[in-house]
């Protein structure tokens, strides 16, 4: 999560250069005047080559990420698409926008989608898969390429979390038929807000390139106010400043993601010899990108008491307990039960395994600057409250 550690002067003189150099903030036009700077297109080319994908497209955020996604895959009012149980509720609310209906599984202790669960949830209404890497791990993307696959059902990544991550060597977003990140101030590489599409599909580029810009198709032989268009949008527009911070953050991506996992190993092995604790299942160590140190405890009622003492102790969560309800699809009555399948039930019984999964962990937020007083501190942090609650 630490993209914000490392802003500094590179990304203030990334800024500064801008207004030296025309002061153009807007991401088209303006030709003569921005003197040839176009700091998107640059972010654009420099990740796509980063993720090894053909097409990149960068937008106001992860969340207008995923909404041009379920738009480039023609996801219709009517059509189901499924997700996970523990994802941030913004994936939900991108399926919603489309009018399409979301169905949500069930989470292993992964704390990611269940490909079980997923293969039980498909119908002939299934129109989109959407797996979301959560807290720097990827899902069980094997799994569900296969369940896919057999179905012939698209699949968009939803990687907001996991920026940077792998998968058995691949980049997590370039497994799909699609892949989004989200680029907020909470994120491995932050532009203040932002986000990327990306992808290696010529369709799925075009159909979100011209939609996130009120459908414009950038036609090369006309001016942008008489450019051709085919179909509408909105604006999903990322500007020159973000594009300038993202291109210098990216630049520290994997320095971010090396010294998290440095840091979150150690205090891994800290607290490896607790009894109480059970370490959540990454299905590929090596891809992990380091966010969090996810551990279960016996019941939700120790998770509750260890996360009272933590946070007397003066530290925080990363979402498990503490976001919980923005994180946990279980807890959104304001959403689910508009749709049928849903209607009428209680939503915290919707979902019972990640329920008890979900109520029984503990998220600690890796940083990069984690020196070893840091690093040992949290280890006893740990130590103790978990002799508290014996």
């Amino acid at each position: 999560m630490p993209g914000f550690e490392l802003i500094g002067k590179e990304e203030q003189n990334a800024v500064n250069d801008i207004f030296e150099r025309g002061g153009v903030l807007y991401r088209y036009g303006w030709h003569d005047q921005r003197q040839g700077i176009y700091r998107v297109d640059e972010f654009e080319s420099n990740f796509a080559m980063k993720m090894g994908v053909k097409h990149a497209l960068a937008v106001s955020s992860g969340t207008a990420a995923l909404h041009l996604a379920l738009k480039a895959l023609n996801i219709k009012p009517g059509d189901e698409v499924i997700t996970q149980s523990h994802t941030f509720i913004a994936t939900v609310e991108a399926i919603v926008e489309v009018g399409a209906i979301p169905v949500i599984t069930e989470v292993d202790k992964s704390l990611n989608m269940d490909p079980s669960d997923l293969a039980k949830k498909i119908t002939s209404r299934t129109k989109a898969i959407i797996p979301v890497h959560m807290m720097g791990a990827a899902a069980r993307m094997d799994e569900i390429m296969q369940i896919a696959n057999t179905h012939d059902i698209p699949v968009l990544e939803d990687n907001a979390q996991c920026c940077g991550g792998t998968y058995h060597g691949k980049m997590l977003g370039t497994i799909g038929n699609v892949g989004i990140t989200s680029f907020d101030f909470g994120k491995v590489l932050t532009t203040g807000e932002g986000g990327m599409v990306y992808t290696n599909n010529e369709e799925i580029f075009k159909t979100v390139m011209e939609y996130s810009d009120h459908g414009h198709e950038l036609n090369p032989d006309l001016p942008r106010g008489e450019d051709t268009r085919h179909q509408s949008g909105f604006n999903y527009k990322m500007t020159e400043l973000q594009g300038a911070i993202g291109l210098v953050q990216l630049t520290k991506m994997d320095e971010i993601i090396s010294q998290q996992k440095k840091n979150k190993n150690l205090i891994k092995e800290g607290i490896r010899d607790i009894p109480e604790i059970e370490f959540r299942e990454i299905p590929n160590p090596d891809g992990d990108t380091g966010d969090s140190v996810v551990f279960f405890l016996e019941n939700r009622e120790k998770a509750k008491q260890f996360a009272k003492l933590w946070t007397e102790k003066g530290y925080g969560t990363k979402n498990l307990p503490d976001a919980i309800n923005w994180h946990f699809a279980g807890t959104w009555d304001h959403i689910l039960p508009h749709y049928e399948h849903y209607s009428n039930k209680n939503v915290n019984e919707l979902f019972p395994h990640s329920n008890q999964i979900l109520r029984r962990a503990i998220a600690i937020p890796i940083f990069v600057k984690m020196d070893e007083k840091n690093i040992s501190d949290i280890i006893n942090a740990i130590h103790d409250c978990i002799g508290a609650i014996r």
